[in-house]
């Protein structure tokens, strides 16, 4: 299911929509768009724009992508036959959840060119604070599996995609403003606390077998 989810992304426009939006995006608040992200603005050789700015894209992109992830397959009966094949519902469920965030971290994959273009352009050459943009990273890595695994769950609660990327998205919002700020704010500041691995790792997992839970009562009836 993995391979299947993944190959469908890539054999579609899908994944080079998806991570060529979030690149433009992000290339443009930092290069081009006046205002408090832009690197040549702020005079200094940082690119915290990248770490504040990827959280509110994420509510929208990982929405999107697992909007399609089982409402096209319950509408055309799919699912039905899906279902009938010697594979469980956990397998299932984790292969495509699993496809769907891999995307997203090979889309975080060309951040690193700003990294070393502010690093080639800082005087001295080099002078960046790597430890803050790794740990920034690894946080960036750790929202993006929450917010796919909500936006997981919340494709198994309608067959409409737009009320799956709608609940996706708002969900995402909520819970980053209420829970998931401070913790992805302590690992921005380049110290990995397992607190905060341990806090997104958990609200990931019980999502993901939320969802499993879930689809497989909706499909019983």
């Amino acid at each position: 299911m993995y391979k299947k989810e993944l190959r469908y992304y890539f054999s579609t426009p899908i994944a080079y929509i998806v991570i060529g939006l979030y690149q433009l995006a992000i290339s443009l608040f930092l290069w081009v768009l006046p205002g408090q992200w832009n690197i040549i603005d702020s005079g200094y050789a940082q690119v915290d724009g990248l770490f504040q700015l990827s959280p509110w894209l994420f509510m929208l992109l990982c929405p999107a992508l697992t909007m399609r992830l089982l409402s096209e397959e319950r509408q055309s009966g799919i699912w039905d036959l899906i279902r009938t094949k010697p594979v469980s519902l956990s397998r299932i469920m984790l292969g495509k959840y699993f496809a769907a965030w891999t995307l997203v971290l090979i889309g975080l994959l060309p951040c690193f060119v700003h990294y070393f273009v502010v690093a080639y352009m800082a005087e001295p050459m080099g002078n960046l604070d790597s430890g803050a943009f790794l740990g920034s990273f690894v946080g960036l890595i750790l929202l993006s599996g929450t917010f796919m695994a909500i936006g997981v769950l919340c494709a198994t609660l309608s067959k409409s995609q737009i009320v799956c990327f709608i609940a996706g998205a708002l969900s995402c919002f909520v819970l980053y403003w209420v829970l998931l700020q401070d913790h992805y704010s302590s690992l921005s500041r380049g110290v990995i606390d397992l607190r905060d691995v341990f806090f997104f790792a958990t609200i990931a997992i019980v999502a993901v077998i939320a969802s499993i839970f879930v689809i497989d009562k909706l499909t019983r009836k």
